[in-house]
């Protein structure tokens, strides 16, 4: 908590420092106006949630949205103020132009902040992707599979853009709805209120999810409660076979269990007692250990979590600690589709990395024999983490060159 909130303080610190060279606030006055604002500002961010906990729930969220905009513009001014300082060696170079350069550059980030509040505002694209499961029975070709991400429900989004994404989502016409993770916020206590709009998602196959770290905000059980409470089916290291043939399994969020070096394993356990033949498909937040997915035979793998960086350029930030990042790619001859997010965290701003809904049309790699006909079969967590390697092959339309090379490697990805 100190980390965040030391940086928080030291961005703000920054930006006062350099904005107070450039010519209009050269000032005395002009300088003072400039710090006290600074310092309301950046009270914005923290003030809501100190709120909440007083119990002045509905001033917290009134002043929400303005320390979640301010965050995002606040990145923007610093990366656009460190471009200047690198470019005039922080004031040592062209020291005549170096503060007029630092006001070009508070102006370009406004500029860029003003395109990021409108891309942030518009809907989610439609992603499709085609992809070949070996062992995929002919009955289930051309399965239409729907994944939403990291919708971050409070707030900032709440029944009217919900309402809309559950429209959007069904035009689609899936055959099975699949939710990765983060799907409310984790604070606010408007959650619930929204449960009726989401069970308005539907599918022939059922609306399946798996928890996010932003489910764990007031411990899993309660986030897992709420989705299951909007009617989806929660796999928590554990599989289902939601048509004969057609496994779905999922992870509780990977990236919470690393903090504390829970996630060994939970891949193997989350396959565990599967049937074998068929195709599995693994529902993942976070893109962490493809690398043992592939081994396990999974066929294809499904994750959220980075937002694609949502604001550029923190995207190059994200893909150091998630080099799966966003879109297609291909991990020891798996496919794994990383989805940008259909929401947004934090501030309602993207930059040139748009919200995303992934419409996966799976496909039979070969003729394959008809499954016989029994009723679906489900196994929770439990028992010994025994796996099947099915030996399925893959491919998915859009291919990382990174992370073939990685897989080749055979480096964790």
């Amino acid at each position: 908590m100190f980390v965040p909130l030391g940086l928080w303080l030291l961005m703000h610190v920054y930006v006062v420092w350099r904005a107070a060279s450039v010519p209009p606030m050269a000032g005395r006055v002009a300088r003072t106006m400039l710090v006290i604002a600074a310092a309301v500002l950046c009270l914005s961010y923290p003030l809501p949630r100190m709120l909440e906990r007083w119990g002045a729930g509905g001033l917290a969220r009134a002043l929400e949205p303005v320390g979640m905009t301010w965050l995002g513009v606040l990145f923007l001014a610093v990366v656009c103020l460190l471009a200047a300082d690198v470019a005039t060696g922080f004031g040592l170079l062209f020291r005549r132009f170096a503060p007029s350069l630092r006001g070009w550059a508070l102006g370009a980030a406004g500029t860029l902040s003003a395109i990021a509040l409108v891309q942030g505002h518009r809907p989610p694209v439609v992603r499709d992707y085609e992809v070949r499961l070996s062992g995929l029975p002919r009955e289930a070709d051309g399965t239409v599979l729907v994944a939403i991400s990291d919708f971050h429900l409070g707030t900032l989004l709440g029944e009217r853009w919900l309402a809309a994404r559950v429209a959007q989502v069904q035009a689609l016409r899936p055959d099975v709805v699949v939710a990765l993770g983060d799907m409310v916020e984790g604070h606010g206590g408007l959650e619930g209120s929204l449960v009726p709009a989401l069970r308005r998602l539907t599918a022939p196959l059922g609306v399946w999810a798996v928890t996010g770290n932003h489910e764990y905000h007031g411990g899993a059980r309660s986030g897992t409660r709420l989705l299951e409470e909007a009617g989806f089916r929660v796999l928590r290291d554990s599989w289902s076979e939601v048509r004969p043939g057609l496994i779905l399994a999922g992870v509780d969020d990977l990236t919470s269990r690393r903090r504390s070096g829970l996630d060994s394993g939970a891949v193997e356990r989350s396959l565990a007692g599967r049937p074998p033949g068929g195709a599995t498909i693994l529902l993942s937040h976070s893109p962490l250990r493809a690398v043992e997915a592939a081994r396990a035979g999974v066929g294809l793998m499904v994750c959220g979590h980075t937002h694609g960086g949502q604001i550029w350029p923190f995207t190059y930030l994200s893909r150091l600690a998630y080099p799966l990042n966003a879109g297609g790619y291909a991990v020891s001859a798996m496919p794994v589709i990383v989805s940008r997010g259909t929401g947004t965290w934090g501030p309602r701003m993207r930059l040139w990395y748009p919200g995303e809904i992934l419409r996966i049309r799976l496909r039979a790699s070969r003729p394959a024999i008809a499954a016989a006909s029994a009723p679906p079969r489900s196994r929770r967590s439990g028992g010994s983490p025994t796996v099947s390697h099915a030996g399925s092959s893959a491919t998915a339309r859009s291919v990382s060159g990174r992370a073939r090379a990685l897989a080749r490697v055979g480096a964790p990805v």
